[in-house]
């Protein structure tokens, strides 16, 4: 299943609804507190991302965020010197970023820019990055080929390009079509689109082997130079909605070097690392 003819409001609406990790705190939304409790429970629960964002690298940098949501990412690349021009599609969650680097007093650091990725240059000045940066972002938009696309006006021979995108071969996706899809495998892009985060219905999610992502990276001029498989979400629900963090079996007890194994072939997010190549 395609999801090119997807309209690109759909996808926005539904991040207007839920912006990603708003309600990873119980307090204030807009308040200290809410945002070192969003950030701490983020990166407790998916810890390879600042071994894979690099924050610390960019220290007078000048790095382009793709899909900020409230902007966890956003304040540590901020907070660690560099100079960042986040954009995401959904104006509740640029809303929230924007507080964010209000309270955290960041704003000097950091400038925000709602509209598609898919038309990026139409709303952003063109101009070279250091980084360009994307987690978890690319795969919900209808056409990723075009943002890709977009990308290669941004990046100038040497730029450094971070993606997150989700794996198709992770447990995720088996348990997804074995539990909400009923083994009805046929219906597998629909089934993990619909499931694909925590919230659920939403309309785009596409899902990559290493070949396909490597092809959708390379194909925008950029020569990939790691790729790595992370994340299996271990926890039961019931208790997570509560603040609360109970493994669900068998990850209870699974040993930790079979589960950081199990997530190395497994996990749902496939990091990649490429670099902008010299034209020819």
């Amino acid at each position: 299943m395609g999801f090119e003819a997807v309209p690109i409001e759909r996808v926005r609406d539904f991040w207007d609804r839920r912006p990603c990790n708003i309600r990873h705190s119980p307090r204030p939304v807009g308040s200290r507190g809410y945002f070192d409790e969003v950030e701490a429970r983020k990166y407790f629960v998916e810890p390879h991302i600042p071994r894979f964002a690099e924050f610390e690298e960019w220290r007078g940098k000048r790095v382009l965020e793709i899909g900020c949501g409230i902007g966890t990412d956003t304040m540590n690349f901020a907070r660690h010197g560099a100079s960042v021009v986040a954009v995401d599609l959904s104006e509740k969650s640029l809303e929230i970023a924007r507080q964010r680097a209000e309270v955290l007093g960041l704003r000097d650091s950091t400038r925000f820019h709602q509209g598609s990725a898919e038309e990026l240059g139409s709303f952003v000045p063109v101009e070279p990055f250091d980084l360009i940066y994307s987690f978890g972002v690319i795969h919900h938009t209808p056409r990723p080929d075009r943002v890709m696309a977009e990308l290669n006006h941004f990046a100038r021979p040497g730029t450094k390009l971070k993606v997150m995108v989700y794996h198709r071969y992770a447990w995720k996706v088996v348990s997804v079509l074995l539990t909400e899809g009923k083994g009805q495998f046929w219906r597998a892009s629909e089934m993990v689109a619909r499931n694909s985060e925590a919230q659920t219905g939403c309309p785009v999610t596409y899902t990559y082997t290493r070949r396909s992502a490597r092809e959708l990276v390379e194909r925008a001029g950029f020569k990939v130079t790691d790729m790595w498989i992370d994340h299996i979400f271990p926890y039961r629900l019931s208790e997570y909605t509560q603040y609360r963090y109970v493994k669900a079996l068998p990850f209870r007890w699974l040993p930790s070097p079979a589960m950081r194994q199990l997530e190395k072939w497994f996990g749902w997010h496939l990091c990649l690392t490429a670099v902008k190549e010299v034209a020819s």
